[in-house]
């Protein structure tokens, strides 16, 4: 029953920022087409990684999304080091993530998060560029002439601007939802369990310093959770007695650093990239995270952790927010089941 009170708590909490995150992400999804990005990082060097980080630090994509994209990206032409800032940025944070950072962290981590998840990209895109040098030269220049004939021939008008915000909507209420519910499910049930299950002392065991980021690492390096699910998990921790820092490094860590993503890096960028990419992602979340703890220290700001506190007496409409985001989550799980149904009867 504490455990419901908990999860439903934060669902509460977290449920409008949500929403808006998903909202907006539709809307970025209609205003950046597919191939202006892919355009802006087909030529190598440092500028491309850079502009990778930037353009895919709001998108909308979590850790499952962002793989074909970063391939689409790397076969327009895209260097190593644009690919792999692509990887880390996109994942590790977004415009929904950022939204359900301030509601359920606060301030304070809804702008350090996206900040590391930049530096981090940055990072780890020019260590790849220069631990795996590459002559792509001839390549950039074939994939990018086709790319440039290809958006020639594809050049088409754009939607009316109603048309646009339907499709913003289904994008954001609908694909981002199913790309993302099973793992935002999880997310706030581990935060619930982590909130009424685990002691304060096991965490505190590891200090606030490099140890406890080292923990946070190994904790998050296999896990396949996007950048909004890693939020809850994050709080969690944060109440059981984990250090700012330390809850920056799962989060940085957690999105980026998945066995699906490291299998991708090393199959069609070589292992030499994918210890860059590593040594990159890690190195530069774990920086972040021991700045964050003295920032913390210097300033003495509190930690905000609203959701996490125990329940208060939420308004009606916030409850209707919660039941309507509810609604649209299960009807991920739910639809298949009537489609296999109908299909069913249908060969009957």
């Amino acid at each position: 029953m504490i455990f419901l009170a908990s999860f439903w708590d934060l669902v509460v909490e977290s449920a409008p920022w949500l929403l808006a995150g998903y909202l907006l992400a539709g809307i970025i999804k209609q205003v950046l087409p597919d191939r202006w990005i892919k355009g802006q990082l087909a030529q190598p060097g440092a500028g491309s990684v850079v502009k990778a980080a930037f353009i895919g630090a709001p998108l909308p994509l979590c850790s499952c999304g962002v793989i074909p994209a970063a391939l689409g990206i790397r076969k327009a032409g895209a260097s190593k080091g644009a690919t792999s800032s692509f990887l880390v940025a996109t994942p590790e944070t977004g415009v929904d993530s950022i939204s359900f950072s301030y509601a359920v962290l606060g301030p304070i981590f809804a702008l350090c998060r996206p900040i590391g998840a930049i530096l981090s990209a940055i990072v780890a895109g020019l260590l790849v560029n220069t631990m795996d040098r590459e002559d792509e030269s001839a390549e950039v220049e074939t994939d990018t002439g086709h790319c440039c004939s290809s958006t020639q021939q594809n050049e088409e008008e754009m939607p009316p601007l109603g048309e646009r915000f339907v499709n913003a909507i289904t994008y954001g209420y609908g694909s981002m939802i199913a790309d993302t519910a099973k793992w935002l499910a999880i997310g706030l049930g581990a935060a619930a369990l982590i909130t009424v299950l685990v002691p304060q002392s096991f965490f505190l065991q590891w200090g606030d310093g490099l140890m406890a980021m080292i923990v946070m690492v190994i904790v998050g390096l296999p896990m396949y959770i996007c950048a909004t699910a890693s939020t809850p998990v994050a709080a969690g921790f944060l109440f059981a007695g984990i250090s700012p820092g330390a809850a920056l490094v799962f989060m940085l860590t957690g999105p980026a650093t998945n066995i699906a993503t490291m299998g991708v890096i090393r199959e069609q960028m070589g292992t030499r990239s994918l210890i860059a990419y590593l040594i990159g992602v890690i190195g530069a979340a774990i920086a972040c995270g021991l700045l964050l703890n003295e920032l913390y220290e210097w300033f003495g700001w509190p930690l905000q952790l609203s959701a996490m506190v125990h329940g208060e007496s939420w308004p009606w409409w916030r409850h209707g927010l919660a039941v309507l985001l509810s609604v649209l989550v299960l009807r991920v799980f739910i639809q298949p089941l009537f489609t296999q149904r109908g299909r069913l009867a249908e060969s009957a």
